[in-house]
């Protein structure tokens, strides 16, 4: 593969984003309420490249191979990181998050053994809709959290402006419906992969 199919402006915003998910888990962990302010700031950005490296691959005619692996990898990776965080920080059921993530191990799982027979899995465009979806849900709940934080630091009556339990069961409803989407996206990729090995 020639050296520029591998570091097109596309790929390297698909990269970023994968370098931008540790980043963004520090600060989400961090002690202090700026920082985990931050980390809606950094998965935002996480975010955009997503937006833009797709549009740019096509744009410029630069679509590889490669970046229609990473790119849907990476998606994964930030998701799952901040889904598991999120987690972690008891901000959603656990629940919820097994079965997102169980899904896109067994979807990539199938990427690469599609790669191994030569078969380039496409996304489908309810994937697309099951990603925005994901990140949409992600940036909102992490908006929520900085704007909690802020508001604890600032005010003195902070469960006034902010009910946490209200703010978890927000979440856990929002996640829920990502939770349909994206079981609703690893079925239709099963039953596609099933019909495809049928005929060969």
């Amino acid at each position: 593969m020639d050296r520029r199919e591998i570091f097109n402006l596309p790929n390297c915003l698909t990269a970023l984003r994968i370098v931008l998910t540790p980043i963004f888990l520090l600060l989400l962990f961090a002690d202090t309420w700026y920082w985990k302010s931050l980390a809606f700031v950094v998965f935002s950005a996480a975010s955009l490249t997503d937006l833009y490296d797709g549009k740019l691959a096509r744009a410029g005619n630069q679509e590889t191979p490669l970046g229609r692996f990473l790119d849907p990898l990476a998606d994964k990776i930030l998701v799952t990181s901040a889904l598991v965080a999120l987690a972690l920080n008891k901000m959603v059921n656990f629940w919820i998050v097994l079965p997102i993530v169980g899904r896109d191990i067994l979807i990539t799982g199938m990427r690469l053994y599609g790669l191994s027979r030569g078969e380039q899995m496409v996304t489908t465009r309810l994937a697309k809709w099951k990603t925005a979806a994901q990140l949409s849900t992600v940036l909102l709940i992490l908006f929520v959290i900085g704007v909690e934080e802020t508001v604890e630091r600032f005010a003195a009556n902070s469960s006034f402006f902010l009910d946490n339990e209200l703010i978890q069961l927000l979440a856990n409803v929002l996640l829920a419906g990502v939770l349909l989407l994206t079981l609703l996206s690893g079925f239709q990729y099963l039953f596609r992969a099933t019909f495809s090995y049928k005929e060969s």
